[in-house]
Formats: structure tokens, C-alpha cells, sequence
């Protein structure tokens, strides 16, 4: 089949011509940024914490008329109000162990500083970078379900506390692995000395653990989400959070037991209905908005698939009913249906191709501001090309209908229509 005669009736439908093609260019743009987005949205919200996620809650309260921690002797009343909450859950049917913890990944509520190969260094310094802090106990690994890869475990007698604004030296850590590559590319962090926000002391690392999230959901698309560091120090504050790991099956009944057993071992504390909290609760909490972004980017391709759809259809119909002259002389003079079918196929994959070429532009010129207005990543050309192809198949699934009731007007009928 020769173009020239399809060019020559595009020529002269310009309007309609053009307007399908920015729509199909504009619907590529958009959809395949969306998509994308989607994409990105759920791989965060899938993304592993690195914990054990199952049998797994938290409990964060506070004491009412608790002593100060700004002195010696309310830090050392606190730490003792902390450990018999401890005794008593470590205790309680049901639990299998439990770590007081001032964070978990995803809470977002996170104690975020520096470590550095250099003493006094900043988060500047060549040899530092961003961490999270995590103050826990020697129980943390088994409650949380950490994997330990190189080194050891803290023991009870690296246990520490201190006071919530105390600075006292953390002589001991273990950092995730994404953190000890990032320190050490040669590997063997393990015995190493770093040094925490800026200190003049070091921190000898004991252990390596294969992956913990920081509390902040919105530290993505970066590998600081990563950068985590468990210390042995217990905090003292007038509220605490323990992290409890309950035996398979006991989560719901250890759960439900926990608020009569806290308020048994001391009456003056706060606890409310947001207290006791599975983790599948934080980590729901966590994404929610995610998931929203992504179910709304979803509707938006649909809607707007639909309507270049639509508007490739009813363009077609109106060629066919203005052409219906032209299509009934052309079946007099030998044309096949196939060849009429193929007629308004050919036409519509030009006008589509067009478009698709547009919105190749568009697409790069869209995700291109998108980077530099938000915390986004550079788009994959295959979601470009895909989109291509989506669109070229959408405009021909589109443009059938119309096409095959063209090709069966009969020539007689569409020569007495003229």
C-alpha cells in the first residue's frame, strides 16, 4: 500500500491529526514517568529492614513524675525503673526476648550523627559519613533477628546507660555491613577503630551485621538508609521503647498482656492505645503514603489511556463516516476488506508514530525536571521503549473497530450514500 494517498488525507484533516498525536505524545510523557514512579514506590515499599519482621511489636511509654536525668542520681533511678520493666517482660509467657531500643527502621524517630576514620572529624570529612544510631543491650540481634556476618555480639558486660543528653564515649559498636564497606572497601572491619560524631575517642567495631534499615522511611534511593550503628547503652529518659520478640503464634496474647503487666510493675506510666504496637503495623504506617502515590499514579495511566483510546476512536469513526464515499468507490474498483482495514491501521500507526516521538522527547524532558525539582533517579530508556511499543499497539487495538466496520461497508450502498 503507497503512503502518498494516506499523507494526502492527513493533510487535510490537520486539526484532528495533530491533536491526536500531542495527546498520544502527552499520554507517553506522563504514563511513563508515572510508571516509573510506581515502580520506585514499590521497591521501596518491599525493600527488606533486615530484621525479622514476624513475631515482632514494640512498646514505647512513658513515666508520669519520674525523676530528671539531668542529674547522676535521677539517670541511676530511671536506668533502675528501665531494667525492672525488662526483668518483668523477659518474664512474661509468650516472649522469647526483648531489648530496650530508642528506634526501630521505619518508626521514624532516629538519632542520626557521623562516624569517621579521623578523630574530631565531621560529617563532611572525606573518611565520614551519615549514620543512624541505634542504644540497645546485649539482647538486640536475637529480638530483632539480625544476621551477624563478621565479628561478635555485644555480652552483658558491654552494657552501658547513660542519661538522654549525656555524651559519654561508646568504646564498642557494630555497624551494617553497608557502613563497614562504606568505611572500609578492603573489607575487615571487624577490630577497626571509628569515631562517632566528631570525637577524639574511638570506637573499636566487634561486629558486622548483614542489614539494618535506618528509622526514617524517607532516606531512599541512597545508601545512608543503610548506614546503621548499634551501640550497648541503655538511654535514660523519663520514656522508654522495648522491642519484644514473642515465641510463634503468642504475638496477639503477649501483646494483650503487656499493658496490665507494665502498669502491675509501676501504675505511673502512661500507656495508650498506640503503645503496644506490632512491627507489620510501624512498617503499614511507614508506606502508606507510598502506596497512596502509587495507586493514585495508576489511576491517572488508566484515565488517561482511556481517553487517548476513546480519541482515537471517535476520531476514526468520523473519518469513516466523512469517507464513506471514498471507501465505497474503492471497493468498486477492486479494493479488498483487508486492504481497507490495513488503510485506516497504517494511518492511525503514523499519526501514533508521531506522537510516540513527541512523547519520547517529552518523556526524557519530564523525568529530567522531575530530578531536579525531587528526590527522584534518572529513568531507564527501556520504560521509554516500552511505552513506545504500548502506545503504537494501544493506537492499532483503538483504531480496529472503526477500521473493520469501514471495511464493511458494501460498495454499492456506499456509492448510493454519496
Amino acid at each position: 500500500m503507497k503512503l502518498h494517498p494516506i499523507l494526502a488525507a492527513l493533510r487535510k484533516h490537520k486539526a484532528g491529526t495533530v491533536l491526536i498525536a500531542l495527546q498520544i505524545a502527552l499520554t507517553l510523557a506522563i504514563v511513563c514517568n508515572a510508571i516509573f514512579i510506581i515502580g520506585q514506590r514499590v521497591e521501596r515499599v518491599n525493600r527488606p529492614t533486615g530484621l525479622n519482621e514476624s513475631n515482632l511489636f514494640l512498646i514505647s511509654q512513658q513515666w508520669v513524675g519520674a525523676p530528671s536525668a539531668d542529674t547522676p542520681d535521677g539517670v541511676e533511678k530511671l536506668d533502675a525503673l528501665q531494667r525492672e520493666d525488662l526483668a518483668a517482660l523477659r518474664n512474661l509467657p509468650g516472649v522469647a526476648s526483648v531489648a530496650p531500643i530508642n528506634s526501630l527502621p521505619l518508626l521514624n524517630s532516629s538519632w542520626t550523627g557521623s562516624v569517621s576514620l579521623k578523630p574530631s572529624a565531621t560529617i563532611g570529612d572525606k573518611t565520614g559519613t551519615r549514620t543512624a544510631y541505634y542504644f540497645t543491650d546485649a539482647q538486640v540481634l536475637p529480638t530483632l533477628g539480625l544476621k551477624l556476618v563478621a565479628g561478635r555480639a555485644f555480652n552483658a558486660s558491654d552494657e552501658q546507660h547513660q542519661g538522654l543528653r549525656d555524651n559519654p564515649p561508646r568504646s564498642i559498636v557494630i555497624v551494617t555491613k553497608a557502613l563497614a564497606d562504606k568505611l572500609f572497601p578492603k573489607g575487615n572491619a571487624v577490630g577497626k577503630a571509628i569515631y562517632c560524631d566528631g570525637r577524639s575517642s574511638p570506637s573499636t567495631i566487634v561486629g558486622v551485621v548483614a542489614r539494618m534499615q535506618t528509622p526514617a522511611s524517607g532516606s531512599w534511593g541512597n545508601d545512608f538508609a543503610w548506614y546503621s550503628t548499634l551501640v550497648p547503652t541503655r538511654i535514660d529518659a523519663n520514656f522508654a521503647r522495648y522491642a519484644v520478640r514473642t515465641k510463634p503464634g503468642q504475638l496477639d496474647a503477649t501483646m494483650r498482656a503487656v499493658t496490665p503487666l507494665l502498669y502491675k510493675v509501676n501504675p505511673l506510666r502512661v500507656l495508650d492505645d498506640h503503645s503496644v504496637r506490632p512491627f507489620s503495623e510501624i512498617r503499614a504506617r511507614a508506606y502508606r503514603a507510598d502506596k497512596g502515590m502509587a495507586v493514585l499514579m495508576g489511576v491517572i495511566c488508566l484515565i488517561l489511556i482511556a481517553v487517548t483510546a476513546a480519541g482515537i476512536v471517535g476520531l476514526t469513526s468520523f473519518w469513516v463516516g466523512q469517507r464513506h464515499r471514498q471507501i465505497g468507490v474503492r471497493r468498486a474498483l477492486g479494493a479488498r476488506k483487508i486492504d481497507i482495514l490495513h488503510y485506516f491501521q497504517i494511518e492511525n500507526l503514523l499519526i501514533a508514530g508521531a506522537g510516540a516521538v513527541i512523547g519520547v522527547v517529552l518523556s526524557i524532558g519530564l523525568n529530567l525536571w522531575l530530578i531536579t525539582r525531587y528526590e527522584m533517579d534518572r529513568m531507564p530508556v527501556l520504560y521509554v521503549l516500552v511505552g513506545v511499543v504500548a502506545m503504537l499497539i494501544l493506537g492499532q487495538l483503538a483504531v480496529f473497530v472503526p477500521a473493520r466496520r469501514a471495511s464493511n461497508v458494501p460498495p454499492v450502498s456506499a456509492t448510493r450514500a454519496a
